[in-house]
């Protein structure tokens, strides 16, 4: 079948902005938020870490697992077509040319280990950028139990070939939220404050996809292969999962709800079984990351971190 932008159809933002997504509900348990926590690394090198057993066992007469922030980040993608970015009328693109860009994450309150969720989501952004359409989709998630704001998701995507639907001396830009919303953020020169090595395991993206997740790009080589990488490939989100793990557990002392906001920008891919350094500047209230891969001295992944109250040995 061909798609909406391959047939000649460009993007009217006009039809676009005026799309209402339906809201969404779904429940998770424990179970659900165990799974993620493997599935991002939690106690890959050791099974009794003291900082990191407690996402997946109840400890010390601990009442219930905690849960790493950026299991959220699962949240936008609870539809059953993904971001259900291909029903929105007007948003002409091919799916297959989709990429993830970046993800921007505010946490409200502690994430409970269980719990009834409903998301509203709306486009908080659309920019043509020529060659391609940035689109932002931003999700609110409540707590269908008391109507609490949870959490916020932003996610940023690139539509490949979908771009040029204005007049290019003055492209067409929309946002919905302020400008200084985001930190604007530069890799610091000076030496990191903490380095924190993390190993993936071989069948780390087969673990990930288990929180739902089931594109073939992750698990099919044949899949893998049109798209240009030498095996299957680890999702971005997992990768962004073990980073701030890695914070959390460095310099927040293992409680992870001392994150108030995530940024994550997608660099390159990681192919599981490599090996992940997480390089962290504490810059107070922030935390400046890098995540490389050690076997390609590539960088894959950075952000920031703004962290609610910083421990006081640091």
């Amino acid at each position: 079948m061909e798609s909406s932008s391959m047939s000649g159809k460009k993007i009217d933002p006009k039809l676009v902005l005026s799309h209402k997504f339906a809201e969404d509900e779904f429940s998770y348990s424990e179970r659900d938020v165990a799974i993620y926590a493997l599935g991002v690394g939690a106690c890959g090198a050791d099974a009794v870490d003291t900082k990191e057993l407690h996402y997946v066992y109840h400890r010390d007469g601990q009442p219930f697992i905690k849960v790493l922030p950026t299991f959220v980040s699962l949240f936008p993608f609870k539809k059953s077509n993904g971001l259900g970015l291909v029903d929105v009328p007007g948003l002409n693109h091919d799916p297959s040319l989709l990429l993830h860009g970046q993800q921007y994450i505010e946490v409200y309150k502690p994430i409970p280990s269980s719990g009834t969720i409903v998301n509203k989501a709306s486009i908080a952004g659309l920019h043509d950028k020529g060659k391609a359409t940035i689109v932002e989709l931003e999700t609110t998630s409540y707590l269908k139990e008391t109507g609490e704001i949870l959490c916020m998701n932003r996610s940023t995507v690139f539509l490949r070939g979908a771009g040029g639907f204005s007049d290019s001396s003055k492209p067409y830009s929309y946002t919905t939220y302020p400008a200084n919303q985001i930190f604007r953020f530069s890799i610091p020169k000076s030496n990191p404050t903490v380095v924190y090595e993390d190993h993936t395991q071989n069948s780390q993206a087969l673990l990930y996809r288990l929180s739902g997740d089931y594109n073939p790009l992750h698990s099919d080589p044949s899949i893998a292969d049109i798209a240009g990488f030498s095996r299957p490939i680890q999702h971005g989100l997992c990768t962004l999962g073990f980073s701030i793990r890695a914070v959390v557990k460095s310099l927040c002392n293992g409680e992870p709800a001392a994150i108030k906001s995530i940024f994550g920008r997608f660099l390159l891919h990681v192919y599981p079984g490599e090996t992940l350094v997480t390089e962290m500047w504490l810059q107070a209230p922030r935390v400046i990351y890098q995540t490389k891969v050690k076997e390609r001295n590539k960088a894959v992944l950075s952000g920031y971190v703004e962290i609610k109250q910083i421990p006081s040995s640091l």
